[in-house]
């Protein structure tokens, strides 16, 4: 079909150099990102390239050599690929954070790491005891010490345990954790929305200040809804009465929203509801736009993006769709800074993007709730699966078939079964009495709790390594892992041990760049080969200039 006539405006020349036509020139401008590019058209042939030289003239000039000028792109750099606001309100260089992986996998050298590099890291504390929290917090401030850098910890919703949630928000208040990845909400508590509002302020212009700002991360527009409005207005009065907000905190409160960056987390690693990034995040985008139309805020509400992003064509879609803001978490498991065992590293170094499944979750065991793990090279899916099912058909551990019961003890738990509740019995004696009172007096809840023994050890042994548990290492993990490995084939990152949580963030980001530049001259008629948009990972080294 013959190609429709583009609009010039104006005419090119370039003494020195002659466009990019062929696929092999094309593959050489193209990555070239942080220069200006022109895309001209040949007069003679109506062929459309580019050019990182030249200049343009007028259209009635002369002298051109044949050549319409169709467009001239600016510079493009990693860093604008997202809500300008996002790096201006958190003092970042990039529109990047790190998610905060449980129990110390998001480990404090992994928030160091990210805070130097420019970047926002979220320490993993859910799951961890309050004083390794607090060991963890003094870690990263006393190396980060006075350079300002932006970081923050994890706020994980706890309503099993509302005290533990309590006590993490007392030790960040007073610790001066300014951000906090709030994660597996289903509703607003006093405890998260104390957090964001604590230390609200005014100016004279009237302008709202923060102090501590809430990362909601989540999957539901219901959820979403929450963090975008203002706190409710009884958890405000119950707060002051209390004496934990202030009058004028709560004033401030009613007039913005509890949090100010969304995080849509689409199918991913743990908890997870398996939703598309692209289906779940516009929906979102469009609330936030009811909400502060209706609300009347003067502020944006940024949405970041999670969930699936292992390679530069997942970030750059991810911004291409608006998000203020990339979130990474599956992928920095297999980095050197991350608190996995070097054994899981290796597994997860290893995995493909089918290599991932849906397993009981270990905090929510007795109503069904799932999380998405590694499969290759571990059987925790499958045996908690069927941990799960001997849970639904039997009252209590009395009433399990002898055979079944036998292959438990000898392949999973490798003790008696009353070994196993003696050893969890002495941990909720120390951890939560109530629960041994209940697991008395009902037998079913018994089960629950030695059945979910395994289910917390196996994420432990993962954690340390254990070689006698090695079969049932539970790793959270979704494909974007194995994208991530498919495209780091052949590279200095194929190596787990050559990952580092900041070269995997650049490389993702500049890749990022060169595929949205690649997508630019596309949509100006230029015949982009598809190798331009597989950019591969190398060492990279950003200095301030750059």
């Amino acid at each position: 079909m013959q190609r429709q006539p583009l609009s010039s405006i104006g005419l090119w020349e370039s003494a020195a150099t002659y466009p990019a036509f062929s696929p092999s020139d094309l593959l050489s401008v193209i990555p070239i990102v942080r220069e200006p590019v022109h895309v001209v058209q040949e007069e003679s042939s109506g062929r459309i390239g580019l050019s990182l030289s030249g200049q343009a003239l007028p259209a009635s000039g002369t002298g051109s050599r044949g050549f319409h000028l169709m467009a001239i792109l600016p510079a493009l750099y990693p860093e604008w690929l997202g809500d300008r606001s996002f790096c201006e309100v958190h003092a970042v260089r990039f529109p990047y954070v790190s998610g905060a992986m449980f129990r110390g996998i998001a480990s404090a050298d992994m928030v160091i790491e990210m805070a130097k590099t420019g970047m926002i890291g979220f320490f993993g504390a859910a799951g961890l005891p309050l004083n390794d929290i607090e060991k963890a917090l003094n870690k990263i401030k006393s190396a980060i010490g006075e350079a300002g850098l932006s970081w923050g910890s994890n706020l994980i919703h706890s309503p099993n345990d509302p005290g533990m949630e309590e006590k993490v928000v007392d030790l960040y208040l007073k610790e001066g954790v300014k951000r906090a990845s709030a994660a597996a909400f289903m509703r607003l508590t006093p405890n998260v929305v104390r957090y964001a509002c604590t230390g609200l302020t005014s100016d004279n212009q009237g302008r709202i200040h923060r102090k501590n700002f809430i990362f909601a991360k989540l999957s539901r527009p219901e959820v979403a809804h929450l963090f975008m409005s203002p706190a409710p207005k009884q958890i405000l009065d119950l707060l002051v009465t209390q004496g934990k907000l202030t009058k004028t905190e709560a004033t401030l409160a009613s007039r913005i929203p509890v949090a100010e960056d969304i995080t849509v987390e689409a199918d991913s690693g743990g908890h997870t509801d398996n939703r598309p990034l692209t289906a779940l995040f516009p929906t979102i985008l469009a609330m936030r736009d009811e909400i502060s139309s209706e609300q009347g805020y003067v502020r944006p509400i940024r949405i970041g993006a999670a969930g699936g992003l292992g390679t530069p064509s997942a970030i750059a879609a991810a911004f291409s769709m608006g998000a203020a803001y990339v979130l990474t978490g599956s992928v920095n498991q297999s980095a050197r800074e991350s608190g996995l065992s070097l054994e899981g590293k290796k597994m997860l170094a290893l995995a493909g993007v089918a290599d991932v499944t849906m397993a009981p979750a270990a905090d929510m065991f007795e109503l069904g709730v799932k999380v998405q793990v590694l499969k290759r090279g571990t059987m925790f899916s499958n045996r908690a699966a069927n941990l799960y099912s001997i849970y639904s058909a039997n009252s209590s551990i009395d009433t399990i078939p002898k055979d079944i019961r036998s292959r438990l003890e000898k392949d999973v738990f490798q003790a008696p079964l009353e070994k196993i509740w003696a050893d969890t019995r002495d941990f909720f004696s120390r951890r939560d009495p109530t629960e041994i009172e209940k697991a008395e007096k009902n037998p079913k809840h018994l089960m629950a709790l030695i059945f979910k023994w395994y289910l917390g050890n196996s994420a432990n042994w993962a954690i340390c390594g254990d070689p006698a548990h090695r079969i049932d290492y539970q790793i959270c993990c979704g494909p974007s892992m194995g994208a991530f490995n498919t495209w780091v084939k052949g590279s200095h990152l194929e190596n787990y041990e050559n990952r580092t949580v900041s070269d995997i963030a650049l490389n993702l980001l500049e890749g990022a760049a060169v595929v949205t530049r690649a997508q630019q001259v596309r949509s100006y008629g230029v015949p982009v080969p598809g190798e331009a948009f597989n950019f591969r990972p190398r060492p990279l080294s950003y200095n301030h200039s750059s």
